[in-house]
């Protein structure tokens, strides 16, 4: 409710919370009208697009797992021609953060919802440029996280204190000397939960491509889902 004084100007504004729950009546009108898309949505959303042997976790592996490898490899595998048709250059690695997996993929048939459920984020691919000091403060920042931050493209290997042992990148040394390009979302290059990914960055190039239709695109692809928690990131005894 709304209250003006005699001038017409608006002075004071009250309200109150109508909750919204089961004891409202649903109107019949409104639930026909819409059934028949509800029920094409769902077609679409459940229709199988390819199957899972065994289950993709999130905690299967000391520091990667089947979920994340899974998703790291589908967004490199999908970014990076956009990327070179766009830019000319190699995309390097992937890194994307292990709270933007937000679930598992059970065995069985694997559908349109599961990429959803999976990423239900409005979250695009983007490169980011690095120089080779702001490539090494990312490795050393993933190397050093108690979470299994998804990687690909990447192999980081640790002593038993979590310095740097190794890194190989696209099967090469790691090289400070040169800048680097890497794949991960929007939301992270933005600032994302403050995890100091991305601190400084010398060049962004935007896919255009929502992450979530990334996966849907590779589970159209492929008849069956095939990933494992590896070795990408290793902590050694």
């Amino acid at each position: 409710m709304s209250c003006k004084n005699e001038t017409g100007k608006l002075t004071e504004i009250e309200g109150k919370q109508i909750p919204i729950d089961s004891t409202i009546a649903q109107t019949d009108s409104i639930t026909d009208f819409v059934e028949p898309y509800k029920n094409r949505i769902n077609e679409i959303l459940d229709s199988t697009l390819a199957y899972a042997p065994k289950p993709l976790l999130l905690n299967d592996g000391e520091r990667t797992s089947s979920m994340g490898n899974l998703m790291a490899d589908i967004v490199f595998e999908e970014a990076a021609p956009i990327f070179n048709s766009r830019s000319g250059k190699e995309l390097d690695f992937v890194v994307l953060n292990a709270g933007g997996v937000r679930s598992v993929i059970s065995e069985g048939n694997v559908s349109a919802r599961n990429a959803y459920e999976v990423m239900p984020f409005e979250n695009y691919i983007e490169v980011v440029e690095l120089s080779g000091s702001a490539t090494r403060q990312l490795i050393n920042f993933v190397a050093k996280s108690s979470r299994r931050h998804p990687v690909s493209g990447i192999e980081i290997i640790t002593d038993k204190e979590g310095a740097l042992e190794s890194v190989n990148i696209q099967g090469q040394p790691f090289d400070e000397s040169r800048n680097y390009f890497v794949a991960t979302s929007d939301y992270l290059v933005n600032g994302g939960p403050s995890v100091g990914f991305f601190d400084e960055i010398v060049s962004r190039t935007a896919t255009d491509y929502l992450l979530r239709n990334a996966i849907i695109d590779h589970f159209k692809k492929v008849d069956t889902l095939k990933a494992v928690a590896d070795e990408r990131i290793k902590q050694l005894d």
